[in-house]
């Protein structure tokens, strides 16, 4: 696949498919009420967004679907890994931040990865969404969508689970961990 074309492969593609099935029939306590033919239908219907799922998959995110928006008629895939996707971490929160650092600057930025895999951060309120689900975050962190007062202020959130407590903290835009990434939302 060329990086460029934001196009599968048709192996790829099937494979994809076969990953998120698998996914979808081993998780059932995430979507209950969903049925997988109507979601690979939209998904073989949109090559756009089995691109941005190819890609949350190729980072370590094991998107799996969360819900439905009925307002919308959207599937909500969202990153189920069990810490924050090893392909997203080491970033800082936006590419602002990422032209700030004079030094040391990290690879990229969690918002500008996530508008090149076409995918949204995280809310506050979907994290904790997400966390009524299992257990996400025990050992990582993840960055989340940040109020645009806090971050002209120089601030972003990130949140993580422990001590079977969802916390939500601060910390400045620019700065960047190991065990920090993000989570991703796909509508379909």
């Amino acid at each position: 696949m060329a990086e460029t074309s934001k196009q599968l492969l048709p192996e790829q593609e099937i494979e994809l498919l076969d990953r998120l099935k698998k996914r979808f029939v081993k998780h059932m306590e995430r979507h209950p009420d969903l049925n997988w033919e109507p979601i690979a239908q939209k998904l073989e219907a949109n090559p756009d967004k089995l691109w941005s799922l190819y890609e949350m998959e190729r980072t370590g995110g094991e998107p799996d679907v969360v819900g439905y928006d009925e307002q919308t008629g959207s599937y909500l895939f969202v990153d189920c890994s069990e810490e924050s996707p090893k392909g997203r971490r080491s970033v800082c929160y936006d590419d602002e931040a990422l032209h700030s650092r004079k030094e040391h600057k990290p690879k990229a930025s969690a918002v500008g990865m996530a508008e090149e895999m076409g995918i949204e951060l995280l809310t506050e309120e979907e994290y904790r969404e997400l966390q009524k689900l299992g257990s996400f975050d025990n050992k990582s962190s993840s960055w989340v969508q940040t109020p645009e007062r806090i971050r002209q202020l120089g601030g972003a959130l990130f949140c993580d689970r422990r001590y079977e407590t969802v916390f939500v903290y601060h910390n400045g835009a620019e700065s960047y961990y190991a065990a920090r990434g993000f989570r991703g939302l796909l509508r379909v």
